[in-house]
């Protein structure tokens, strides 16, 4: 009789047919033309470090924080549609504010921004994913797809703006 060890893989174990797990790196970046202003939200999306989707998009007049908060929910959107269950995903944004209020270190007080808060923590969590704070000279393919979202008038998917409304969120 074979004696089992804590370590030891069942038997049943196939390595060589189990699916691999990819791991997404979603870059994201908000821009505004003043505060509020002509804004803009970028997206940069990267699968096992190869290119996946990179998209800008205008969202109107809006803050800075607004912007940084609908590029997090724009490419949760798409990477929600990509990922499958098991991979990772990390989420990068130079919005220190952005990035501290999804952790919980830092209270989201404008209430314009705790729907949007809410439901980038809920879709954060539905990807397996975490986020993390960059400077923007790391950040830099976001925030040129960010800036060509506001220069070209790149509109939304009306797709997002109906997930949007039926989040409660209104366009």
């Amino acid at each position: 009789m074979k004696q089992l060890t804590l370590f030891d893989m069942p038997e049943s174990h196939d390595t060589a047919h189990s699916t691999p797990h990819n791991h997404w790196k979603l870059f994201i970046d908000g821009a505004s033309r003043n505060n509020p202003g002509h804004s803009g939200a970028g997206i940069y999306l990267l699968k096992d470090s190869e290119f996946a989707l990179e998209q800008g998009f205008y969202l109107g007049i809006r803050t800075n924080n607004e912007a940084e908060y609908y590029a997090l929910l724009l490419g949760l959107f798409f990477v929600k549609k990509m990922i499958a269950k098991g991979d990772t995903l990390h989420v990068i944004s130079d919005s220190q504010l952005v990035v501290q209020q999804l952790r919980g270190t830092y209270k989201v007080r404008k209430l314009e921004l705790k729907s949007l808060n809410e439901l980038g923590k809920k879709w954060l969590a539905e990807c397996n994913g975490e986020i993390h704070h960059v400077l923007r000279t790391d950040n830099v393919e976001a925030d040129r797809m960010a800036n060509v979202g506001v220069d070209k008038k790149l509109p939304v998917p009306q797709e997002f703006i109906t997930v949007m409304s039926n989040n409660g969120i209104t366009w």
